[in-house]
């Protein structure tokens, strides 16, 4: 796949129907044919932009792709639309090439160092510090800091993903389950994907390393009863 210029529209990357058909090894009409089947499952501004009139005509003149002059309409996928269009047709390129987009294209990554537990904590507790004026205030100013040191506990907790190890024992799990349906290595190529792109889908996140800490024995249970769509 060709490196993408981003598009962006409505504060979001999105593809263009010839960009999407490229990445998927199909072509344009096929995309647009397999839209038009299942137009009630697409929701406009959720899986896609629809540009025209002035809309359109502001968008070309941001210049950030070239379009033809004859065109009225354009539809602008987002990452969920082009979800949709890789469960349509539903072969092995369109579903690697999904997960391609998701995390070298649809999301931006941003290095932004999360305050640790401990400077998060010295944070909080130096703000609700200067709220304390007076004797009277202490101990009504002290549940509060109780109440905010638990919230902010709570969300940083919300931040950690698996360590290496743990995603080595998550790593662990998917292979025994595999190879429990198949000793075929292109068989197990494929239930290996399957398995690792219905993780991603069940703990809504871009890969299974970004699963949280404290859902690992969820995805390990998960892990244990999965069964594939399709065993040969």
């Amino acid at each position: 796949m060709n490196q993408l210029k981003p598009i962006i529209e409505n504060n979001q990357r999105v593809l263009l129907t010839s960009q999407l058909a490229e990445a998927y090894g199909a072509d344009s009409e096929r995309i647009v044919k397999n839209f038009n089947r299942n137009k009630d499952r697409y929701k406009e501004n959720k899986h896609y932009l629809l540009l025209e009139g002035q809309e359109l005509r502001e968008f070309r003149a941001k210049g950030q792709i070239d379009l033809s002059l004859n065109l009225n309409r354009l539809y602008l996928w987002t990452e969920k639309g082009a979800w949709l269009h890789a469960k349509s047709l539903n072969t092995d390129q369109a579903w690697d090439a999904y997960e391609m987009l998701v995390d070298e294209y649809y999301t931006v990554k941003e290095n932004v160092t999360p305050l640790s537990k401990e400077k998060a904590l010295v944070t909080v507790l130096r703000t609700t510090a200067d709220l304390v004026e007076s004797h009277d205030s202490i101990i009504k100013e002290q549940h509060e800091i109780r109440k905010l040191i638990t919230s902010v506990d709570n969300k940083v907790e919300e931040q950690i993903t698996l360590t290496s190890g743990e995603q080595r024992r998550l790593q662990k799990g998917v292979a025994r389950r595999v190879y429990e349906f198949t000793e075929d290595k292109t068989e197990a190529a494929k239930l290996f994907r399957e398995l690792y792109r219905e993780i991603k889908d069940r703990f809504g996140v871009a890969s299974y390393k970004d699963v949280k800490q404290r859902e690992l024995q969820s995805a390990i249970r998960y892990i244990e009863n999965w069964i594939p769509r399709k065993v040969s």
